[in-house]
């Protein structure tokens, strides 16, 4: 039934401006306005949605992603505009873990949201 519907992924911040200029300076998307929020278009089609709320998230997983071409450069160019990279046993110094043919990096929004970057060989 949804297998061909497009899907967004929705984010809560306490911070709705201080979010938004993560997201537009470090991220480098596109605002747009949405009821309640900010709307973001990506890749295909996507969407990125912020919506205000009183209290930070709680979730401790990976909430929203990015497939890309080339993990390495992007989690280098992020790098050099001030995204920092999560540490876990699973990835090297640079941030990385190699999952077999995956490649994936993860970082946090200042809210606390957990953002990752993947690469499918």
């Amino acid at each position: 039934m949804l297998a061909k519907s497009r899907v967004a992924a929705i984010l809560p911040v306490v911070d709705l401006e201080g979010a938004r200029k993560f997201y537009e300076d470090k991220l480098g998307l596109q605002a747009g306005d949405s009821p309640g929020g900010v709307m973001f278009e990506c890749g295909r089609g996507t969407q990125l949605v912020l919506y205000q709320r009183d209290t930070p998230t709680k979730a401790d997983h990976t909430a929203a992603g990015w497939e890309v071409d080339d993990v390495e450069k992007v989690v280098h160019d992020l790098r050099e505009k001030g995204v920092v990279f999560e540490k876990y046993d699973m990835t090297d110094e640079s941030g990385i873990a190699t999952m077999g043919g995956v490649k994936g990096a993860w970082f946090k929004d200042p809210e606390g949201n957990i953002l990752s970057v993947v690469q499918f060989e």
